[in-house]
């Protein structure tokens, strides 16, 4: 089998992933094996993979292709989110430019086109993690509009109301100007903004005292036009005499009250604060503690409305700097001061918000959310990293309710239906509605009319992981009974309230169980300026652009071998160059092997023979169990970025660097097939583990080694049986192998010895049984016609410190002794002030009294170490003369 110059990932990605499509590798079906598994987070139908999906899909590929290696029956859910703001706005600008309003549209007529824009728009995503290598088992793609979905929505919706977990009132939301929706407080986000601060003054309706006005300080002068009073500090002595009196609101001469309440910061601005209930959450509680009239004066779409009499229709922001401009012209104007506040942006469409008092539909997060909160402090469900559990009891702790009605039509419509005087029944449907109605109103005919609002779309992606399984719309099946709960959730920190804690809630609602036993929060991807990558700043690479110029392979690891969980990850492209450099070394590895494959024979002649031990091969199988072991605990504790860098050093180090240079033939000669035989089998292992992080590379290098009976994809991998004691042993010798051949090739290269050149090796140690194990693997390395054990010193010769045994290396060549004298004393220097620093630590009771103990007897075996390299350097420097 020819092997090509370079890895062609094209090829294989093509290959390998339409034939583990045609072997169904990834779908599942329930049977006799444990169950394992993922729900993907679902996509928004407007989303395309970007560097955020890249990551997530990544970890919970290895997740589910690691677990399927493990014999369990992974199974791996795909889907998408109806996304009801993003999904509506493509769908409004798709109208658009084909010249139609969606005023113009009725519900049904908006909705088909909405349809359609997601049959032919929506699984894009889906298609391109297949670019990715995702596993994903693709006869179960789910769409939280599905029919039966849909009804399981509504279901929970009515079952929630019967319970009195969902109610219907008028408080302030967040309003979203551009989507013209609700918000619940989770889908605001706070940014820094730098603006300006008015001080503005209000004439006084009776002067009195010399003072003719009152001065207030806001950052929003166009709500003025909504003003119902102006409030002081009781305790503030400054506006003592104005409690009780009326103030004008410049420019409309609307009289207001001067009210006084303890929650107006006396440090702020001038100390008065204008109290508009209409536009400020905090002002709203105010003004219904002391009834003040609420003016909103401001339509769905953030113009002014009639209610501010002027500058009607007028955008806000556009409204502020002319309403400023009169303030000055009417001399209303103090001073204007730079100011930096925290402003609050949709999430969805990234417009400022503005608080509203709305009639919306509520859950009572309090009523629900108990249970939730316990599972994660309990550990029943564990967060990787932990340190989220705090982030998170603190939010269910100072929970809010949720507001889960949008004004949207794209999404699940409520279920409610009103008649003509505002009166209500929450049903499944009309039929059931007329029939709720009659009984509660005895009303014979009631003509009745359906709530023209949505839900929240996370009111639908609470329901996921059983969901997925009809655990809802046909509970008790087979299926949901054996996938769910689920086992591990991927996910970001930033919608662990939107999603995590409230898929928690309805888990334990509605089925009694955790719905993951672990959850791994990503850190965001940024670049290396530490920035967020998004396509305003330009610094988001093409994910499809880089996987076609580099392959899935390489931009899997780069963007996992810096990313520990719940970290940030600061991506650079060297990350991706890091991966194909990987990828080469293993592809060398394998034309190496190759390479001995053609020229190997069975039963060597006695000059053919370089390799007269299995020690390389026991040595490496002893590394390949103590990484895997480290392996398997890292991947338990959900280390998977720290799992990746102990493969990548096993391979790149100890495989290619050390075993392969130890195992290889002679110079044009053949490698012993029982030999070879060893190499592959550690090759395969190595693929085997690999598998799971970088699936194109290994499954082809994997078929390349040999013809093989099952494909990687699906192979076991290998359980360790090996004897931990002995592999203590072996991997002893193999670090005193490895410093031997760097000293003796150090010491090679300063006294100018040629490749060819062989030198004779003697060796004064208490350890002889540990280099008689690597003798030969040693002296081929450094080209040593012998090795031998004798403890006497003769001239000529260059004197090496390996540990604690001392190396002698004759070479036939006038030898450099001042050179070496000066070397062992530098070394000498350097060790007596190590030993020196170690003391002093040591000495320290505070250090050893507090410090854990393995730190304190590593701190003595530093010093033991020390003293004995010490006195061995005084001697060779002794011997020199």
């Amino acid at each position: 089998m020819d092997i090509s110059k370079n890895f062609d990932f094209k090829q294989a990605e093509l290959k390998w992933y339409s034939h583990w499509l045609e072997k169904k590798y990834f779908e599942s079906q329930p049977d006799e094996r444990e169950a394992f598994t993922v729900v993907i987070p679902p996509p928004n139908v407007t989303g395309i993979l970007h560097m955020g999906h890249c990551l997530n899909n990544t970890i919970q590929d290895i997740l589910v292709r690691r677990a399927r290696m493990m014999g369990k029956n992974a199974c791996w859910v795909p889907g998408t989110d109806h996304a009801s703001i993003a999904t509506e706005a493509k769908v409004v600008h798709m109208l658009r430019e084909r010249g139609i309003s969606k005023s113009s549209l009725s519900r049904e007529e908006f909705l088909r086109y909405a349809w359609e824009w997601k049959e032919k728009y929506g699984g894009i995503i889906l298609q391109q993690l297949k670019k990715l290598g995702c596993s994903l088992d693709w006869q179960r793609v789910n769409f939280t509009m599905d029919a039966d979905y849909y009804q399981s929505v509504i279901h929970v919706f009515n079952d929630l109301y019967e319970k009195g977990y969902i109610y219907r009132g008028k408080r302030m939301i967040n309003w979203d100007p551009r989507a013209k929706t609700a918000l619940s407080d989770e889908e605001v986000i706070f940014k820094e903004v730098n603006g300006k601060l008015y001080f503005l003054n209000y004439s006084l309706e009776n002067a009195s005292g010399g003072a003719t006005h009152i001065t207030i300080a806001t950052v929003r002068p166009e709500t003025i036009l909504g003003d119902s009073a102006i409030a002081v500090n009781p305790n503030d002595p400054r506006f003592q005499h104005l409690i009780g009196q009326f103030a004008i609101v410049p420019l409309i001469g609307r009289k207001i009250p001067i009210i006084s309440d303890d929650y107006v910061a006396m440090d702020f601005g001038t100390g008065a604060l204008k109290i508009t209930p209409a536009h400020d959450m905090n002002d709203y509680q105010i003004g219904i503690k002391y009834g003040l009239d609420v003016v909103d004066v401001l339509n769905d779409d953030g113009t002014m409305s009639e209610a501010a009499q002027l500058l009607v229709g007028k955008d806000r922001f556009e409204a502020r700097k002319e309403i400023v401009a009169l303030l000055k012209e009417a001399g209303h104007v103090e001073k204007i001061e730079e100011y930096t506040h925290q402003v609050g942006f949709s999430e969805r469409t990234d417009v400022v918000v503005e608080p509203r008092l709305s009639l919306q539909w509520w859950v009572d997060m309090k009523k629900i959310s108990g249970p939730a909160l316990s599972a994660v402090m309990d550990g029943e469900i564990n967060f990787h990293p932990a340190k989220f559990k705090n982030l998170y009891r603190h939010w269910m702790e100072n929970i809010k309710d949720w507001c889960i009605s949008r004004q949207l039509w794209w999404g699940h419509r409520i279920p409610a239906w009103y008649d003509s005087n505002g009166q209500f029944v929450v049903a499944m449907d009309e039929q059931e509605a007329i029939q709720k109605f009659r009984k509660q109103f005895g009303v014979a005919d009631p003509v009745l009319k359906q709530d023209e609002d949505c839900l929240d779309t996370w009111f639908s992606s609470w329901l996921w992981p059983f969901e997925v399984f009809k655990g809802i719309s046909n509970p008790n099946n087979a299926e949901v009974n054996y996938y769910y709960p689920t086992h591990a959730l991927v996910t970001a920190p930033e919608i662990i309230f939107f999603w995590v804690a409230r898929m928690i809630m309805a888990g334990y609602e509605y089925t009694g169980k955790r719905p993951f036993r672990d959850v791994y929060f990503t850190g965001i991807v940024r670049d290396n300026q530490g920035r967020k990558m998004s396509k305003q700043l330009g610094n988001s690479p093409d994910l499809l652009e880089m996987i076609d110029e580099i392959g899935a392979d390489a931009v899997r690891f780069g963007i996992l071998i810096a990313s520990p969980a719940g970290n940030d990850l600061l991506w650079d492209k060297a990350s991706n160059e890091q991966g194909r450099n990987f990828i080469n070394k293993i592809w060398n590895a394998l034309k190496l092997v190759h390479m001995w494959k053609e020229k190997c024979k069975e039963n060597l002649s006695p000059d053919e023979v370089t390799l007269d031990s299995d020690w390389a091969h026991e040595w490496m199988n002893a590394r390949l169990s103590a990484s895997r072991n480290e392996i398997n605990q890292l991947m338990e504790q959900y280390k998977l970025s720290e799992a990746l860098k102990t493969l990548y050093s096993l391979i790149w180090d100890d495989f290619c660097s050390w075993y392969l240079e130890w195992v290889k033939p002679g110079f044009e000669k053949p490698m012993d097939k029982r030999h070879l035989d060893k190499v592959v089998e550690v090759f395969e292992q190595l693929m085997e583990l690999l598998h799971p992080f970088m699936p194109f590379v290994t499954e082809e290098i994997y078929h390349q080694l040999k013809q093989q009976s099952i494909d990687l994809c699906v192979r076991q991998l290998k359980r360790d049986a090996t004897d931990q004691e002995a592999n203590l042993l072996l991997l002893a010798q193999g670090e005193k192998l490895k410093s031997a051949i760097t000293a003796i090739r150090d010491a090679r290269v300063k006294s100018k010895l040629k490749n060819k050149d062989e030198v004779v090796i003697r060796c004064a140690t208490h350890h002889q049984n540990d280099w008689e194990a690597v003798r030969s693997v040693l002296s081929k390395q450094v080209n040593a016609r012998s090795f031998s054990f004798d403890a006497e010193q003769t001239s000529g010769t260059i004197q090496l410190l390996v540990g604690a045994d001392k190396f002698f290396l004759e070479t036939g060549h006038q030898l450099d002794v001042e050179g070496q004298r000066n070397e062992l004393q530098q070394e000498l220097t350097y060790f007596e002030g190590f030993l020196a620093s170690v003391e002093k630590k040591l000495s320290n009771e505070r250090f050893v009294q507090n410090a854990k103990p393995e730190v304190v007897d590593l701190e003595r075996k530093k010093k033991s170490d020390a003293i004995d390299k010490i006195k061995l350097l005084k001697e060779s420097l002794q011997a020199l003369g």
